[in-house]
């Protein structure tokens, strides 16, 4: 996938911007809170409909009006182009898809791919499983057409089931179980066949971004224990009666990231922990580019993150992907020239931007 032009109505700092993109490596280079970042948000708010920065829509919209736009020109590998658009206000939204009115934005997701590497990525490690589920389920929701009803399908049921737990209804609780099973299991069977091929994936990228990492594992935990998800959830309904909440289940799902049988965050460094994390978006990148559309690739801030010979090998490896590339920083890092491919230039100044 290819942005060709993206236009920018009052989101955050920015007023009003058009920008006509290069197939390959977009630089856009500007001071702190210049706008850099914003550019980059505005094509995951496009694909997502919310930001990787904050969950209040109130702080994307600008002083200029109630709402924000945001369009997209856009083209696939396979050559078909398509004309994307959001507008969001604080209680509302509409998209379109080539003028037509979109019912669900899942729509334009699909149609709008990217991996992204930004300051707090970092977490994919050291944090909680949530995040390390999300980014395994935005890999498999690009490759497997049905895995985006079969996640809403399972989590309405979850919802239910513990509705019911916390009003002490044992039969609704029964009547629940035998689908929550049946779409766990099959939920549990996409993560776990997408688990090991961004293992083998990362297996491969590992060494090159850092000989230290290549003891590294990585294993799926399905969330429950055993092998019948019905067992484990029958045995637990008194503790999850207890507590209001299902605990066996994919929901509890995790990506197991170990160096030396250890945990990796308590092993690694910050900067291994962020070489780790390049390495996973870009077997994600990879994976995706191998079984579906080929994503955007969006690097904020790159040169805060890592040193330049990392740099230069996020760089060396997208451009083998053939992807296109959008990276920010507060000045064109070395790395970028060391690239050895075209650029386009962006400078960006108080929310304007000049080619």
């Amino acid at each position: 996938m290819r942005v060709k032009t993206l236009n920018i109505n009052n989101l955050r700092n920015i007023s009003k911007i058009h920008i006509e993109l290069e197939s390959g490596l977009n630089c856009f280079i500007g001071e702190n809170g210049a706008g850099k970042t914003s550019i980059l948000e505005s094509l995951v708010v496009l694909s997502k409909g919310r930001s990787f920065r904050s969950g209040q829509i109130t702080s994307l919209i600008g002083p200029d009006d109630s709402h924000f736009q945001i369009v997209a020109k856009v083209k696939s590998s396979q050559g078909s182009e398509h004309q994307l658009g959001l507008e969001r206000g604080t209680d509302y939204w509409t998209a379109r898809h080539n003028g037509e009115d979109v019912k669900q934005l899942s729509e334009i997701t699909r149609l709008l791919p990217h991996v992204m590497l930004e300051p707090n990525s970092h977490t994919l490690i050291s944090g909680p499983p949530d995040g390390r589920r999300k980014y395994l389920d935005w890999s498999v929701f690009h490759v497997k057409h049905d895995f985006l009803l079969l996640w809403r399908r399972f989590n309405r049921v979850l919802k239910q089931r513990n509705a019911a737990l916390r009003q002490s209804e044992r039969s609704v609780v029964d009547s629940l179980d035998p689908q929550f099973v049946k779409l766990g299991a099959c939920l549990h069977q996409a993560r776990m066949q997408h688990a090991g091929l961004l293992a083998e994936g990362l297996e491969k990228k590992l060494l090159l971004f850092n000989k230290t990492l290549s003891d590294i594992e990585i294993s799926y935990r399905k969330g429950w224990q055993g092998d019948d998800l019905a067992v484990a959830i029958e045995q637990s309904y008194r503790r999850d009666s207890e507590r209001g909440a299902t605990g066996p289940g994919p929901h509890k799902a995790d990506l197991h990231i170990t160096l030396d049988g250890a945990p990796a965050k308590e092993r690694l460094s910050r900067g291994e922990q962020k070489a780790l994390t390049a390495a996973m978006i870009m077997a994600q990148a990879e994976l995706i580019c191998n079984l579906g559309e080929q994503p955007v690739l969006l690097l904020d801030d790159l040169s805060s993150e890592l040193d330049e010979e990392h740099q230069e090998r996020i760089l060396h490896a997208a451009l083998s992907l053939g992807v296109q590339i959008w990276v920010t920083g507060t000045a064109l890092s070395p790395a970028i020239a060391a690239c050895g491919s075209d650029y386009a230039v962006f400078h960006v100044k108080h929310g304007g931007i000049e080619a």
